[in-house]
């Protein structure tokens, strides 16, 4: 049987092949997260939607012909994703942390701030995905969970909690991420079938792959940053197993 969801703690790692692991990591997090604000985030903003549709850019096909007030939401989401992807990335760097803790913390009020304007335009634009139901859900699942663990992570620093802080950050910039492995796993998605010796039509690549997105580019996510949680040592959650 399962009990309520119980805290439990785990040794911390720190030996100096772990230290530069991570340094690796988050380059590679940091990088990834700046190659998608520049390639997939900027060029909304060169362009209308409408002229923007008609070459075929991302998502504008999708959301040209939709209202206004969708429109000014999908571009909202754009705007706090970006932000919260790149500020993210630097909440979790310790020198920041350590030698600038006034910019860390002035920058993990606006990295929140892009999380919650992302999460609530995601939550208007879910019903406009392309990939019918499965986006609606999906994606409106991940905006749900990501305005919760933002807002479970400014209540952790609020009352003085610096260690579930830091583990309900960890959970929210791993639901934050997902803008780099929904464009990690879609070319993944797209080839797949050439691995089995089948021909590949682009355009239903595209369209198989992406109703496979919706939870796929958040999911894994959620599992990597539970094990790095327990890894820390920070305070993580299991389902305890009971007698009886």
């Amino acid at each position: 049987m399962t009990r309520l969801i119980e805290p439990v703690r785990t040794a911390p790692v720190g030996t100096p092949g772990s230290r530069a692991a991570g340094r690796v990591g988050w380059t590679f997090v940091l990088l990834s997260a700046l190659a998608v604000v520049a390639f997939s985030a900027m060029p909304y903003f060169t362009a209308s939607l409408r002229e923007l549709a008609g070459d075929g850019v991302g998502l504008a096909p999708t959301y040209a012909e939709t209202s206004v007030f969708v429109q000014a939401a999908f571009y909202a989401h754009i705007v706090g994703g970006a932000t919260a992807l790149v500020l993210g990335a630097l909440q979790f760097w310790r020198g920041l942390r350590e030698r600038a803790p006034r910019v860390h913390r002035w920058s993990g009020r606006l990295y929140l701030a892009g999380v919650a304007v992302g999460g609530t335009a995601g939550l208007m634009i879910a019903p406009s995905s392309p990939a019918g139901y499965v986006g609606f859900f999906g994606f409106g699942a991940l905006a749900v969970l990501w305005l919760v663990t933002g807002w479970r992570a400014y209540r952790a620093i609020r009352r003085g909690d610096v260690p579930s802080h830091q583990a309900w950050m960890i959970r929210n910039y791993a639901l934050t991420y997902a803008g780099v492995t929904l464009r990690l796993w879609l070319p993944l998605l797209m080839m797949s079938p050439m691995l089995l010796g089948q021909s590949v039509d682009m355009g239903t690549a595209f369209a198989n792959a992406y109703a496979a997105v919706p939870f796929l580019c958040w999911l894994p996510n959620l599992v990597v940053a539970e094990w790095l949680v327990r890894r820390r040592g920070l305070p993580s959650y299991r389902l305890p197993v009971t007698r009886g």
